[in-house]
């Protein structure tokens, strides 16, 4: 077995190199070029017109989910069906390479939403090691697969017609097919068919899901509402107006229909505001302290250019906004290294210059830009599917995820500190106002507003802050583009969830949400099984009827709350303050390791405190029952002599 695991820890080495497009070459595996790759398929009767005649008899054969409250995405036991999904491609007696398991075999199906692996045998070692076949059992939404390649394996002919799956939550697969079987054609042409259906103009399975549960009423749309969040925040005597200037996404496309200003700025001071600001994103008001003057708004860069001239009603703009925050000093917090900065202004952007504007202190965070912050990703990949622990630490060290993470949440504190205890208003803004910056005002919400910190709140700040202002999910994630090299790809939702999470390790007791929850988003980040983080901005959400075309993530986390609601909860008022040190900042292993058996937790922290959960019950109910025990007594004692004198 030792050597075995070797061998599976060389392949997946390569897998990930092959995603990276790294140089170095493979010992044993080579990626096949076109023409190899099609000499190869010609072997192959393509038995693809075979299989999907008996699809629909499969199909009639598996259990089909037929109420939408009874969905259950974890569920792997068996290969089921949801209402619409069909079976595009079933392979017989293919071969899972598993780094951690070794070779595992099984059927593999794929329809129009998943690939499902049902194992059927695995070897002797791991048999007695996970003695339950349906533990192997896993499924992948097509909306997760980033690329899918076919590989010649070289040396040995038994596992020559290999596919290999990348998948975007970090997990590489890999198949190995036999020739004789004729299968991996029809595996490949389903997956390329399926998980990539923006690339061939198709409808993303979202859409399917909602049209086959005509009978579930969708509340989760209705969680947020923009014009009801701001009243909420905005005092009425407050010098901050709400204003529908771009209620049909003219002014602004990248911004919501509702947007919150100073009273005193006139529209015409509004756009001359937004045409000094990249892609018009002028700085609007995102939260307010509700007990003192500070408020922060989010914007994007300034486009003063290599001469470094702002504009006049931008300075104007400014100065509204310092006499609503009762005179105190505005802070510019940019989330570019200065560097990146100045060489921004070479494409007509730039910054804040402290000397023309007064009453204003400008910041850099150093916080790096989406093609480092992916580069950082994919080396953590590497790290993670390593099978040795030789050098973890130094090797979880050259990633520089943790030096990322840390400062991202150290600009979120010094954002909450010059809010909280300095009483200074602050606008935030990276390049675009669309990356760093949503990570910094959202996790700034999430320490100053307790709000934020219960589940429903939770899903409010992903609409307001990801969502409605124009958050690129569809660039940075990929959804449904067979484009696995593109380079506005980036971990930054990711980085936020991630985020979240060391904030709560740090304060247990402050979130009324879950682990297992933050992961359930991530999750469908990538299924496409909800419309919730579907295209880019909310005008192409409303354009494309999101509302009434599919479900939001939001229906089926509701639905099953308990499943994600945190035991240790107890609602804290007051602002919370972690530590960004890296003595504080740890892997997510729940996350980032949960892929391999040997890593992950045996016992989930949901399932532990559910069991002490219901132990805590079991007490409470016996401590009643011995208590209405107690009361009867005392009053028979009552009774008994009465009833005696009576007699």
């Amino acid at each position: 077995m030792a050597s075995r695991r070797s061998s599976a820890g060389e392949i997946i080495a390569n897998q990930v190199n092959v995603s990276n497009q790294a140089a170095a070459a493979m010992d044993n595996v080579t990626s096949s070029d076109s023409s190899a790759s099609n000499k190869n398929d010609d072997k192959e009767t393509n038995s693809l017109p075979t299989r999907e005649g008996e699809s629909s008899n499969e199909n009639a054969k598996l259990p089909v989910v037929e109420n939408f409250e009874d969905i259950d995405l974890e569920r792997t036991d068996t290969m089921w069906l949801l209402k619409g999904e069909e079976i595009k491609a079933h392979a017989d007696d293919v071969t899972y390479l598993c780094p951690y398991a070794g070779r595992l075999r099984g059927d593999i199906f794929i329809t129009n939403f998943k690939l499902f692996f049902k194992c059927t045998s695995a070897d002797e070692g791991m048999a007695r090691f996970i003695p339950s076949l349906n533990q192997h059992n896993f499924l992948v939404p097509l909306g997760c697969v980033s690329e899918v390649k076919k590989v010649s394996y070289t040396k040995n002919r038994e596992n020559s017609y290999n596919l290999d799956i990348i998948c975007k939550d970090l997990r590489v697969l890999r198949f190995s097919h036999k020739s004789e079987n004729h299968s991996r054609r029809p595996v490949y042409n389903a997956l390329i068919s399926n998980a990539f259906p923006v690339s061939r103009n198709a409808e993303i399975f979202a859409f399917t899901f909602r049209k086959n549960y005509p009978e579930f009423k969708s509340t989760g749309w209705q969680i947020f509402d923009a014009e009801e969040e701001y009243n909420k925040k905005i005092r009425p005597e407050s010098l901050w107006k709400i204003t529908n200037i771009n209620a049909d996404y003219s002014f602004c496309e990248s911004y919501p229909s509702v947007l919150a200003v100073p009273t005193e700025a006139s529209e015409e001071c509004l756009a001359s505001v937004a045409d000094h600001r990249t892609r018009n994103r002028l700085p609007v008001i995102t939260w307010v302290h509700p007990e003192h003057p500070p408020w922060i708004l989010r914007c994007s860069q300034p486009t003063s250019g290599l001469i470094d001239k702002p504009s006049d009603q931008d300075i104007s703009y400014f100065k509204l906004i310092w006499r609503a925050n009762s005179d105190q000093k505005i802070y510019v917090v940019d989330a570019r290294p200065k560097k990146n900065a100045v060489a921004n202004k070479l494409k007509g952007g730039g910054f804040e210059a402290n000397e023309k504007y007064d009453s204003m202190e400008l910041e850099f965070l150093d916080i790096e830009n989406i093609h480092v912050m992916r580069d950082s990703l994919n080396k953590l990949r590497e790290v993670c599917y390593a099978i040795d622990d030789v050098h973890w630490f130094a090797n979880l060290d050259s990633t520089k995820w943790l030096d990322h993470i840390k400062l991202i949440l150290a600009g979120a504190i010094f954002i909450v500190d010059l809010v909280e205890r300095r009483y200074h208003s602050v606008v935030v803004h990276c390049s675009d106002g669309w990356d760093r910056t949503a990570q910094l005002t959202s996790l700034s919400l999430l320490l100053l507003d307790p709000e934020y910190r219960t589940i429903k709140g939770f899903e409010i700040l992903i609409e307001k802050e990801w969502l409605s202002f124009g958050h690129k999910f569809a660039q940075r994630i990929g959804h449904g583009e067979n484009k696995p090299n593109d380079s506005e790809r980036s971990p930054v939702f990711l980085q936020f969830m991630d985020c979240v999470w060391q904030i709560s390790q740090q304060f247990p007791c402050a979130f009324e949400f879950n682990e297992r929850f933050l992961i359930t988003i991530l999750d469908h980040l990538y299924s496409c099984l909800f419309g919730t983080f579907l295209y880019d901005c909310e005008k192409t959400r409303v354009q494309q009827k999101l509302k009434t075309t599919t479900f939001s993530l939001w229906d089926y986390i509701n639905l099953n709350i308990k499943d994600y609601e945190n035991v240790q909860y107890a609602r804290h008022e007051h602002v919370i303050y972690p530590n960004a040190s890296l003595r504080y900042i740890n892997l997510w292993s729940s996350y980032y390791l949960r892929w391999n058996p040997r890593t992950r937790r045996q016992e989930s922290e949901h399932n532990h405190y559910r069991a002490v959960e219901h132990a805590c019950n079991q007490l409470l109910k016996r401590i009643s029952d011995v208590k209405q025990d107690m009361d009867g007594s005392i009053r028979s004692n009552h009774l008994k002599p009465i009833n005696q004198t009576r007699v």
